[in-house]
């Protein structure tokens, strides 16, 4: 398994990748399946984007991870989004993709880095738990499309910046 930058020319695998993930259901806050345009804008050039990798075996891509700004954080903080291949899953995916997120952001200024996780998306919180993000707060009772309340869980990870 390779981990590098995330490139245009990925974004119509990882759409389709996360697309995937999409229409399965339960394990994104995404509900409708994205159009590459829109994909880019979240994951490869969008203006809040600081940094987007992406797992390679060979030419198949296996996942990919991004961190971003976002407006209802704090200075200091990222947003993170870790998305793996469901069929077939590949073990240790999203491990390598967060060891190299850190590696990334090591010598910067910023303190924690944010996940908020459907609280129905139980491998998403076992995931961030593994890598040691530790909750902070929850957001109760957020509609779904179709009008099902699922609260949202954010968790935290902190950053040892050198």
């Amino acid at each position: 398994m390779k981990i590098r930058e995330v490139k245009e020319e990925d974004s119509f695998a990882l759409c389709e990748l996360l697309n995937e993930i999409i229409v399965i259901g339960g394990t994104t806050a995404f509900e409708h399946k994205l159009e590459k345009r829109e994909f880019a804008n979240y994951f490869v050039n969008g203006e809040e984007l600081v940094h987007s990798i992406v797992a390679i075996d060979q030419s198949e891509c296996l996942g990919f991870q991004c961190l971003s700004y976002h407006s209802e954080l704090p200075n200091g903080w990222l947003d993170i989004a870790t998305f793996a291949r469901a069929r077939p899953k590949t073990v240790g995916v999203g491990t390598a993709l967060f060891n190299c997120s850190l590696e990334y952001i090591r010598h910067t200024s910023f303190s924690y880095i944010n996940a908020t996780i459907r609280a129905d998306n139980k491998s998403g919180l076992a995931y961030y738990t593994k890598m040691g993000f530790k909750n902070y707060t929850i957001t109760e009772n957020v509609p779904l499309s179709d009008g099902t309340l699922v609260d949202r869980i954010s968790i935290k990870y902190q950053l040892n910046c050198d």
